[in-house]
């Protein structure tokens, strides 16, 4: 499911005159809707050169082995397929989405090196690795001279902070930057711990994969201290978690 495009575009028009620059989209996001919806809507409201714009590959587009992973075929195809539905000649941040276990990660690197030797991204950045292989990576960039990873996007809020262990500690030695998925924990964090029924968890069956029965207390107390938090600050939940 997606948001339909009069209402993301009246969201990305205010994120704009709200001074937003970053929109971070995936080639996977609704099978590419999501880049072709934003990719006119910037257009429409905003300067190219001011905004900063990061999407991804990795998943699944389509039937085949060509149609999903990091290999060298699959990233020169989606590349162009992405710009294609954004309607620009380059991205600011081209994302790996996934680590692809099946292909070499030299030949994923040396790929992605080339998509910015070629104009195509100006940055290349990474998702949702162990910390081991985010250093490897990060290794082999720095010994054959390939373009590194700059930013590191990985889910961290405050019912998910393993990522406080090894992953944030590298990144900091590393001086890479870093970015978060699901800050609220797919709304939990937004809303009391007994209001678990939302429309996407009705229609996204993989949601159930971010619950778990064995932290499911744990998880209640730290709602619960959010939600007192922000009535004690007068604030939304959001904003406080």
């Amino acid at each position: 499911w997606s948001l339909g495009e009069d209402a993301s575009r009246t969201l990305i028009k205010h994120a704009l005159e709200a001074g937003i620059n970053f929109f971070d989209t995936a080639n996977y996001y609704s099978l590419g809707s999501s880049e072709e919806i934003l990719g006119r809507a910037l257009k429409d409201f905003a300067d190219r050169d001011e905004v900063v714009i990061c999407t991804k590959v990795c998943s699944p587009m389509r039937p085949g082995p060509n149609g999903h992973g990091l290999s060298r075929k699959a990233i020169l195809t989606e590349i162009d397929h992405s710009l294609r539905r954004l309607g620009t000649d380059y991205v600011d941040i081209y994302m790996v989405h996934r680590l692809d276990i099946h292909t070499p990660i030299e030949e994923t690197l040396e790929a992605l090196h080339d998509v910015v030797k070629a104009g195509k991204a100006r940055y290349l950045g990474a998702s949702s690795m162990r910390a081991f292989e985010f250093a490897k990576a990060l290794h082999l960039q720095r010994q054959y001279g390939w373009s590194a990873f700059i930013t590191m996007q990985d889910q961290y809020n405050l019912l998910a902070r393993e990522e406080e262990r090894e992953m944030l500690p590298l990144c900091a030695d590393e001086g890479v930057g870093t970015m978060v998925w699901s800050p609220l924990a797919r709304g939990r964090l937004a809303r009391p711990s007994e209001k678990t029924a939302t429309t996407r968890s009705q229609s996204d069956p993989g949601l159930s994969l971010f619950y778990s029965d064995q932290t499911a207390e744990a998880d209640r107390a730290i709602i619960d201290a959010v939600g007192d938090i922000a009535t004690a600050h007068g604030a939304s939940r959001a904003s406080i978690a």
